[in-house]
Parts: structure tokens; C-alpha cells; sequence
């Protein structure tokens, strides 16, 4: 009977042990990941807060939907895989499935063929918030090279913007672009 107790009084005792150590180490990364240390002249450790990604929210996004347009519109022969496997971890399946649909329709393979050169000239986003929602539209212009013509062109996409974990390097704001959709493209002018 003692020894009945004695094992369910360690049991008990580990099992609090262990969900106030994992509950500590939950609290510490939390409270981590909102402070940062900077250390003085003198060696001294000074704590500063970092601002929450809400205060910083518009700038992030800003900078997120430029990047995803330039990895995604600004491609080459040479580079266009590597930029699109970065654009697509910015995004969602509604970007993966685009770019499946431009790759079935043969957009790549023009690229490797001719040896074409697109290139973003000016990204301008709009950013709206509705009910927790954040909505997008962003005007891109970019140019195709084809050698001897250049064809210049502006493209206007919609989407929302959600907020997940940040993945270094590959999605360092913490933004997902979803519901993108390409809205209108139109050729601007030649150019010879």
C-alpha cells in the first residue's frame, strides 16, 4: 500500500513537473519573440520591444507583394525557376495554380525559346482593410524584350493577404498572398 503511494505521488509529481516545464518554455520563446537585446558599450544588456507586425503591418505588406511581383514577373531564361520557387513561397495555391495554367499554355517555353527578357519597370499596390480582411491591388508595368521590339505592358492583380509564421529566408514578412487573380493585362505601346 506505501509503495502503491509512493509511485502515484512520483508519477503525479513528474507529470506536474513536466507540463509546468513545457507550459515555461511556451512562455519564454512567446515572451523571446517579442523582446530583443541589444548589448551597451560597456557590456550591459539593454532590453528593447519590438513593435508588433499590426504597427508595421502596411510596410510589410508593401514590401512582401513587391517582392512576390518581382520574383514572379521579372524573369528570364536564366532565372525564372529560381524566381518563381521563391514567388510561389510567398503565395498560396491560387499563384500555384496560375503558374501551372501559364506553364501549360506555354509561357516558359516562349521564354527559353526566344530567349526573352521580361522585366518589372514600376509596382504600385493599394491596400485596404475590410473586417480583418486585407485586400490588394497591385498595378505592375513590365517590359518583354524580344530582341529588336520591346513590348512594355500593365498588368493589375487583386488578392487578399493573410499572416502566418515568418519562414527565413524564404517568407520573411509573414505575409500569404491568396484568392490572387489576374485582372487585366494590356499592352501599353510599342517600342522599336
Amino acid at each position: 500500500m506505501l509503495n502503491r503511494f509512493i509511485v502515484m505521488a512520483v508519477v503525479v509529481c513528474s507529470m506536474l513537473s513536466s507540463s509546468f516545464s513545457i507550459w515555461m518554455a511556451f512562455k519564454t520563446k512567446k515572451d523571446a519573440l517579442n523582446s530583443a537585446f541589444a548589448i551597451n558599450t560597456d557590456g550591459s544588456i539593454i532590453p528593447l520591444k519590438l513593435v508588433t507586425q499590426k504597427e508595421n503591418f502596411r510596410v510589410e505588406a508593401l514590401a512582401h507583394l513587391e517582392l512576390f511581383h518581382t520574383y514572379f514577373y521579372n524573369i528570364d531564361a536564366s532565372n525564372y525557376e529560381r524566381n518563381l520557387e521563391k514567388a510561389l513561397w510567398l503565395a498560396n495555391s491560387s499563384v500555384d495554380n496560375l503558374y501551372r495554367q501559364k506553364k501549360a499554355d506555354g509561357v516558359y517555353n516562349r521564354l527559353l525559346q526566344y530567349s526573352l527578357v521580361q522585366k518589372v519597370l514600376s509596382i504600385d499596390t493599394k491596400i485596404s482593410e475590410s473586417d480583418g480582411t486585407y485586400n490588394f491591388t497591385t498595378t505592375t508595368i513590365f517590359e518583354i524584350n524580344r530582341g529588336s521590339i520591346i513590348d512594355t505592358y500593365e498588368l493589375v492583380s487583386t488578392g487578399n493577404l493573410i499572416t502566418v509564421d515568418r519562414n527565413f529566408p524564404n517568407n520573411p514578412h509573414g505575409l500569404l498572398i491568396t484568392n490572387y487573380f489576374e485582372n487585366t493585362l494590356k499592352k501599353l505601346n510599342d517600342e522599336s
